[in-house]
């Protein structure tokens, strides 16, 4: 069993939701992003999320997007990403998931990305452009080196594509709750909930929602939908980005606490 695949057993066991943060590396230095990783698995996270830069992160909104051009100017490297995730993750109870996009994977050689951030100590990959018609040559090669491969599910997929892709995916489902980028936003669409179940009829596969979740409430709301993981991005990046390291991280650290609150409650009752 991965690492992924035992967290949601274990919350499952306890009737509990996921809390997934994300943030990006480099944003705004290394040091930071790392201590960011000790601080969130001990505010609440259940598992990271953890952005490479990429220059051009089209399933991104403008919160993100701006996170990774300060890093990428920075001069962040994935080299350097992995080196940080290798020293730190053993002091993580949260397994890390790599957010990164098809691109420097082929680049660099699937196997040998693989290798590399398996080597890192790193669980899982979600990579927003990676084609269904295309995951096999992903997914096959990093079941083998223990790396769950999540698939995204987007609110305009067809009935046949969401079955293929729950089929497919590793780990749990990341399913998108709007059509668009990442982003914050002031209320939850509700076809979110007709989705869950949807997703849910041809799969027992965790799901988690993710891009709009920017609120504790939204958090509990996809919760109470039925979601078993709540997926938030866009507004840790804008905690992180403070007039001080410090206090970004004091930020980034309470709001992951009142999210924590906000979905540990029991849920799936019925």
């Amino acid at each position: 069993m991965t690492a992924i695949s035992h967290c949601f057993e274990t919350l499952a066991r306890n009737r509990e939701c996921a809390l997934i943060p994300f943030i990006t590396a480099g944003d705004p230095d290394m040091a930071t992003t790392a201590e960011a990783l000790r601080i969130l698995d001990r505010s609440g996270a259940d598992i990271i999320e953890l952005g490479v830069p990429y220059s051009d992160p089209l399933a991104d909104g403008p919160v993100i997007q701006a996170a990774a051009t300060r890093a990428l100017q920075r001069g962040t490297t994935l080299d350097q990403v992995l080196e940080m995730v290798k020293a730190t993750t053993p002091s993580l109870r949260s397994p890390i998931i790599l957010f990164t996009y098809y691109n420097p994977i082929l680049n660099r050689g699937i196997e040998k990305f693989l290798q590399q951030i398996a080597a890192a100590g790193v669980a899982g990959l979600v990579v927003p452009d990676l084609p269904l018609e295309e995951a096999a040559n992903l997914l096959e090669p990093a079941a083998q080196a223990g790396i769950d491969v999540t698939l995204l599910i987007a609110p305009t997929s067809s009935s046949e594509r969401i079955e293929a892709i729950a089929r497919a995916s590793q780990g749990f489902i990341y399913l998108v709750s709007v059509t668009g980028v990442t982003g914050m936003r002031s209320q939850m669409e509700t076809r979110v909930s007709d989705l869950l179940k949807q997703i849910r009829s041809v799969t027992d596969k965790p799901i988690g929602v993710g891009f709009g979740i920017s609120q504790p409430e939204q958090a509990r709301q996809v919760r109470d939908w039925g979601a078993d993981a709540a997926i938030v991005g866009s507004a840790f990046v804008k905690r992180l980005n403070a007039d001080t390291p410090q206090q970004g991280l004091n930020e980034i650290a309470s709001f992951c606490q009142s999210l924590k609150q906000a979905i540990a409650t029991s849920y799936k009752l019925g």
